[in-house]
Order: structure tokens, then C-alpha cells, then sequence
């Protein structure tokens, strides 16, 4: 069944919809006051979260959870497994890995650089990694806005889902070496001149990073972001293969079909590092969003430089490290979306940070489920709409690839 507690501990309280074993048309209800909302956001649809939830459930994700923040309003839900193995049900409290949500925290860690006057965001990356790229008109800017025609070594390297996983799950790559295999392609564009997504700029954020503060990137993640904002469950812990505390175990989907699905769940990520090795939860991503948007990591000038968007599509921007999507009651949401094999998960704010969603599917190389998820912002931001494929002659937005090896289509 389906019941609903008020947690102490916040403002206007909480409200948990435990939803293990509820029957599938059951129907969350609020246990607090009426929230207050963030500017003119409507109340979220809680209904309708549980029904994207089940739904990528359904379609191949052992477990799907969501947390929303409202101004001291906390909902949450979550249905299906965190282990398949122990049959332990999945809980808000899990960490996972984030994937390409680290790609936020590395730009963060830049624009602070730049905010110092220790990196020029226009300079050529070669200014300070003298001949790491082939062509020095690529510069920072460009890196943080997928805009340096870099190609993405992860479509080779993924190519095949499962081979290529098991291929580099315990391997540990310098970041150098991730770079030559982007260079073995020609690139993809002239500097500055389209989007296109790469993990390879994010490494190369990396190698900037660890150049000009002469430490690791996760001791800056933790100086700079994690400790400040007291993210209890952010770790960055490559190369380190295990996930700290609780955690929900990840399922790699085969390209076959019928195949079982690979417990993914221990590896370095050290194809990634950079670009998508942070492990985290919804709580924390939440509150590194809003504390993003509120301005409490860069100065206004770097916030700004940061939401200059690049088209993406008709729907989404691209700027330094964030995106943005438009969605289909007109309302915009900033955040970043993450793919690591074994998890798929969306976490995005509001323009002024008061409402943040983070939301999880414990499946990755599955399409389906990557699209349904992303119906978890319209149930947290546009609130209770009927949805038939567009709202006011707009299209909802859908997602067209992975982070991982976008180049690769796979549905």
C-alpha cells in the first residue's frame, strides 16, 4: 500500500511516498501544508512521478527513484530494487554513480579558477597544457561548451555495450591517454563553430584542473564544492572500483535482446573521471543545484557566462557545463543529465534554485527508459497537464543519446 509520513527536520516537513509493493493504480497524497512554490512553478504532480517511475520500472529498470526539494518541502519516491541480488528495496538514501553530472562539478571548479585570475575561459587550452591539442585556436570556452570539435573516444570504446564495459572496467586510464584516443579521429567541427557532445572536453577539464592547482580533481570536487556544502554522500573516489555506504546497484542493458542485464556496479570509471566518476545522491545533487543557481559557487559573472546556451535542439541549450531544458508548460530547468553504465539520472533546478529535482533509473543502454525519465521534470515542474505528445503547439522535449558514446545510436 501506499503511505505517507511528515519528516521532522525541515521547514514545512516532508513527504514520503514509500511505494514498494503498491498496487499500480494506487495514488500518493501530500501529509504536510500546501508548499510554498518556487515563484510560479505549480504544485508538483506527484501521481504523475510515481507513473514515470513504474513505467521505466517496467520497461527494464530494476529500481527508479526521485527526490524533489520545494523551499523546505521534501518529496520523495521510490519503487523496485536497489539489489536484485538481496532484493533490498531502493531508498532515497542510496548513493550511485552520476555519470556526466560531474561535468557540472568540473566546470565549477574552472569558473572559481577564472573568478581568481588564475584561467582565461578564452585562452587556448595549449596556453597552459603546451601541445595537448592539435589546433590552438580550441579554447577553454570551447572545451566547457562542447563546441571544440573534439571527437569522443567513448564511441569506440563503447561500441558494444557489454564487451566494451567488461573491456575497461578495471582499467585505469591517465587522462592523456583518454586524450590520444579522441586524436586518433579527425574532429568533428572547427573550433567554436557547432555543439557537439564529447567527453573528451571533460577530461581535458580535468588535465586543467590538476595543471594549475597541482592537485587531484577530487581533492578540489572537496575543497571547493563538497565541504562547503556539506554533501554528506559525494564522493570521488577513482581509482577506487567500490561505492561508499549504501548504494543501489546499476544494471548494464546487452544490445541483445532477452539478454540478462550485467551488474555494473564496481569499476574504476576511469574511462570517464572527469567527465562522470563522481558518486553522489539525490539529496546532494539537489542541493548542489540550487546552490549553483542561487549563486553560492561562482561569482554572478561566471553564473552568467555559464548560461550562455548553445542550441543544442529546439528544446535544450548547452552553456559551460550545464544545460538547460525547456520544457512543455514553458517553463525552463537547469541541471545536467548523467549516463554510467548501470544508471540513468536527470537533476535540475529552477531558474532561481528553489525547486530542484534529482531522479534515477538503476538501468543505463536502454532507451526507453531513458526517454520516460525524463517525464520526471514535467511531473516536478509543470505539475498535473495532459500530456499527448505536446503542449501548446510545443513538442516535449526527448532525449536523442546517451552521455555515453553519443555518437552511437542505439534506439
Amino acid at each position: 500500500m501506499v503511505t505517507a509520513t511528515v519528516r521532522t527536520g525541515t521547514a514545512l516537513g516532508a513527504v514520503l511516498l514509500s511505494l514498494l509493493g503498491a498496487p499500480a493504480n494506487a495514488v500518493p497524497r501530500e501529509a504536510t501544508p500546501a508548499a510554498v512554490t518556487a515563484g510560479a512553478l505549480p504544485q508538483p504532480d506527484l501521481t504523475g512521478l510515481l507513473t514515470v517511475l513504474r513505467t521505466a520500472q517496467r520497461q527494464g529498470a530494476p529500481g527508479a527513484m526521485a527526490r524533489i526539494d520545494d523551499q523546505g518541502t521534501v518529496r520523495l519516491a521510490a519503487v523496485g530494487l536497489a539489489d536484485r541480488a538481496t532484493g533490498r528495496a531502493l531508498a532515497d538514501t542510496d548513493r550511485f554513480r552520476v555519470g556526466s553530472i560531474t561535468k557540472t562539478f568540473s566546470a565549477v571548479v574552472l569558473l572559481q579558477l577564472a573568478d581568481a585570475g588564475r584561467l582565461n575561459l578564452d585562452a587556448p587550452v595549449n596556453r597552459y597544457l603546451p601541445d595537448l591539442l592539435p589546433d590552438d585556436r580550441i579554447t577553454v570556452r570551447h572545451v566547457l561548451s562542447h563546441r571544440s570539435g573534439l571527437y569522443d573516444y567513448t564511441n569506440d570504446m563503447f561500441a558494444e555495450s557489454v564487451p566494451g564495459f567488461e573491456a575497461v572496467r578495471t582499467k585505469v586510464f591517465t587522462y592523456r591517454q583518454l586524450v590520444a584516443r579522441s586524436l586518433q579521429h579527425p574532429r568533428t567541427n572547427e573550433p567554436g563553430a557547432a555543439y557537439s557532445y564529447s567527453n573528451t572536453n571533460f577530461v581535458v577539464a580535468g588535465l586543467l584542473i590538476e595543471k594549475l592547482t597541482g592537485h587531484s580533481v577530487g581533492t578540489e570536487y572537496q575543497n571547493r564544492i563538497i565541504t562547503p556544502l556539506n554533501l554528506r554522500d559525494t564522493f570521488y573516489v577513482h581509482p577506487g572500483t567500490l561505492i561508499p555506504g549504501r548504494h543501489a546497484h546499476g544494471y548494464l542493458t546487452p544490445d541483445e535482446d532477452g539478454a540478462p542485464l550485467i551488474d555494473a556496479t564496481e569499476q574504476t570509471v576511469s574511462w570517464a573521471q572527469s567527465a562522470g566518476a563522481i558518486i553522489s545522491s539525490t539529496r546532494d545533487l539537489n542541493t548542489f543545484y540550487s546552490a549553483l543557481l542561487r549563486g553560492r559557487l561562482t561569482s554572478a559573472r561566471r553564473l552568467t557566462e555559464m548560461e550562455q546556451w548553445v542550441p543544442v535542439d529546439g528544446t535544450q541549450g548547452y552553456g559551460l557545463g550545464l544545460r538547460r531544458r525547456d520544457l512543455s508548460c514553458g517553463v525552463s530547468v537547469y541541471g545536467h543529465t548523467g549516463a554510467v553504465q548501470g544508471y540513468y539520472s536527470y537533476a535540475f533546478t529552477s531558474k532561481d534554485g528553489r525547486r530542484s529535482l534529482t531522479a534515477l533509473a538503476t538501468t543505463s543502454n536502454n532507451g526507453d527508459v531513458l526517454n520516460t525519465m525524463l517525464g520526471t521534470l514535467e511531473s516536478a515542474f509543470c505539475g498535473k497537464r495532459e500530456r499527448t505528445g505536446s503542449a501548446g503547439g510545443r513538442e516535449v522535449s526527448v532525449e536523442r543519446h546517451e552521455d555515453i558514446a553519443p555518437g552511437i545510436a542505439r534506439y
